[in-house]
């Protein structure tokens, strides 16, 4: 990966956006494409669009949503011990003796607090804590201390945990859930820049989504004002190249062997035709995701968008989501942007997307 994209992926990723508090992560986004793009958009959602063609009739949007999952602060108590609630799905042994970090009027380390093991009854032991019985613990004695250290109610959480490379070209972050969607669709669009190929009547607009953890709603909003005929919606999904993950249930995609395409309801068969043409013509890697009905990803939203996008899903096998310790393949995630972009040259102001025999 060339440095300056790696620098931006290390920015985004370490940058803190929990759903509905993205506003940083826009900001890292907005700086990234702005040499790349013709135009730069925010909306009152606060998706980020950069375009290219922008006047093109034929519209392809491109979506990898920057929001992560955290935390959220509703109630400090007079011993001054802040009480959570998780936004977006969250294993609930995790957060137990974990460091975080409180972003208020500045950022507050804490800790994650819960009874030790020698104290837990028996009973106690056997059970999955919830997180409404954990705390955080920045050290306080009393809700006073608290506050004037800067924290307020509403204020958001994540894991001390940053952007690492590992052996290879692996790496690990806290929230490669979906910031190396973002970073995606980014390439994307530096790619049909400096590399050409994009058909001057096909504009796309590759958005940085908001709020996808708790509902899919940035990619909602963002496709009813783009109205684009034809979408890619690209996120991680579940690596089952790990002990204890069944292939027989769930399927073969393998961290390192290329970014996985979705075939199935959510996918529409054009666009799954084009991708894949695409990535033979370019010489990209790529693994078949098999999935029977909607997803739960931004290409759901987008798909059942007005009356209906033609969309494709497409992502990077991830090892243990939703912890502060995800992992992937750098060369996965390059070989992603150069797939959607090989998918974006395949597009002509013609393009049929209409699913019918003969077409694939």
């Amino acid at each position: 990966m060339r440095a300056e994209s790696l620098e931006f992926l290390k920015a985004i990723a370490n940058t803190p956006s929990p759903s509905g508090y993205e506003e940083m992560a826009a900001q890292v986004y907005r700086e990234y494409t702005s040499p790349y793009a013709d135009k730069v958009t925010t909306d009152f959602h606060g998706n980020v669009a950069a375009i290219l063609n922008p006047d093109a009739e034929m519209k392809i949007m491109l979506a990898g949503h920057m929001d992560e999952i955290g935390f959220i602060i509703h109630y400090i108590s007079d011993d001054g011990l802040l009480y959570f609630k998780g936004i977006g799905g969250h294993d609930s042994v995790i957060p137990i003796g974990q460091r975080v970090w409180i972003h208020g009027k500045e950022r507050v380390p804490g800790i994650i607090g819960r009874k030790a093991i020698h104290l837990l009854e028996e009973e106690e032991r056997k059970k999955k804590p919830e997180i409404k019985d954990l705390w955080i613990d920045v050290g306080a004695s009393s809700r006073k201390e608290v506050e004037e250290a800067g924290v307020s109610l509403g204020d958001v959480v994540t894991f001390q945990y940053e952007f690492q490379k590992l052996l290879g070209d692996r790496a690990t972050a806290r929230g490669f859930d979906n910031k190396m969607g973002s970073f995606t669709v980014a390439e994307t669009i530096r790619l049909l820049k400096e590399e050409g190929g994009l058909d001057p009547n096909v504009g796309v607009y590759a958005v940085a989504t908001v709020q996808e953890e708790i509902g899919l709603r940035g990619a909602r909003t963002a496709s009813f004002g783009i109205n684009p005929q034809s979408g890619l919606a690209v996120d991680v999904n579940h690596a089952t190249d790990y002990p204890t993950v069944s292939r027989t249930r769930h399927g073969q995609l393998d961290t390192g062997k290329g970014p996985s395409v979705i075939r199935g309801a959510n996918a529409n068969p054009v666009v799954f035709k084009l991708i894949t043409e695409g990535a033979k013509a370019e010489g990209i890697p790529y693994q078949v995701d098999v999935e029977p009905g909607g997803t739960g990803t931004d290409g759901n939203a987008m798909q059942l968008n007005r009356a209906g996008m033609a969309v494709g899903v497409v992502g990077v096998p991830l090892r243990y989501m939703h912890t502060p310790c995800e992992l992937l393949s750098l060369t996965d995630v390059e070989n992603c942007a150069r797939l959607m972009a090989a998918y974006c040259r395949q597009v002509r102001p013609d393009t049929d997307f209409r699913p019918r025999l003969g077409a694939y």
